[in-house]
């Protein structure tokens, strides 16, 4: 997704470049192109919406309106409000409650959630935490099997999802069995979806509602962050 987006930006910026000066004009021709790619992005309407009239507003100030590189401009500007809207600052892992800490990651399909388990495990356990991996996306093949793998790998311990069995099962049960086995950071690798798939989206609440975690982890998507 990110280097469809590069690709896209790209092309805007080649074409800023033929431009002495930034306009209203060509501001807004190139702001068409990065509205489309962020949509075509699956980056939610809103957030489109907010972030290209962010952009406008700033190319077109007294200043870089005088400008003479109308295309670094841009890319610094576009920039600032990415890192904006993605998060600013860094935030630890928040690992005070209770153990077992569940976190959730949810995301795209093809985002990189699984690898993104794999990560966080590595490095929760260079902080001494002894953490649980736990498969839950049932539909997409072998994504099971890809998890306890990875684990092997990295000698983390996974729990033995099975592909018929309910999501929201595997989690609940998969958090009781790393109480009970002294695991105290339980991974939910959850299936990848869109934010227009209702019965998806309804799995998502029901986990969460099942297992309560600590934190809700988004991977690799345009609006990459933590909610709690």
């Amino acid at each position: 997704m990110f280097e469809n987006l590069s690709e896209k930006f790209q092309g805007v910026l080649k074409k800023l470049r033929g431009h002495g000066r930034i306009s209203e004009g060509n501001v807004e021709g190139a702001l068409n192109e990065v509205r489309l790619a962020l949509l075509e992005a699956d980056v939610n309407y809103k957030v489109v919406k907010d972030f290209v009239a962010a952009v406008k507003e700033k190319a077109l100030g007294a200043e870089v309106l005088a400008s003479l590189s109308p295309d670094q401009h841009f890319i610094k500007i576009v920039h600032e409000e990415m890192t904006r809207m993605m998060g600013a600052q860094a935030q630890e892992l928040d690992l005070a409650r209770k153990p077992p800490v569940s976190m959730m990651l949810v995301g795209l399909q093809g985002s990189g959630k699984t690898t993104s388990c794999g990560k966080l495990a590595l490095y929760l356990q260079k902080k001494k935490r002894t953490p649980f991996l736990v498969p839950a996306d049932v539909y997409r093949p072998a994504a099971i099997e890809q998890l306890k793998v990875l684990g092997r790998q990295l000698e983390v311990p996974v729990f033995d999802s099975r592909s018929d069995a309910d999501p929201v099962e595997i989690c609940r049960e998969a958090v009781e069995y790393a109480e009970l086995n002294g695991y105290d950071t339980v991974l939910l690798d959850t299936a990848g979806r869109l934010h227009i798939d209702a019965p998806l989206m309804e799995e998502l609440s029901r986990i969460k509602a099942a297992v309560d975690p600590g934190e809700i982890l988004l991977v690799a998507d345009a609006m990459t962050g933590r909610t709690r």
